[in-house]
């Protein structure tokens, strides 16, 4: 039973993981701006 709940935990850790991941890791400055928007200064 304890080897069953070790291993959830564990998968809901390595998916916290990844989300955390993908959230932050993106561009420093966001996403790139389009064609109709000016770049900032």
């Amino acid at each position: 039973m304890w080897l069953i709940l070790l291993e959830a935990l564990g998968a809901g850790l390595v998916l916290a993981l990844i989300v955390w991941w993908t959230m932050f890791s993106g561009r420093k400055g966001g996403e790139r701006p389009t064609d109709d928007e000016p770049p900032p200064p």
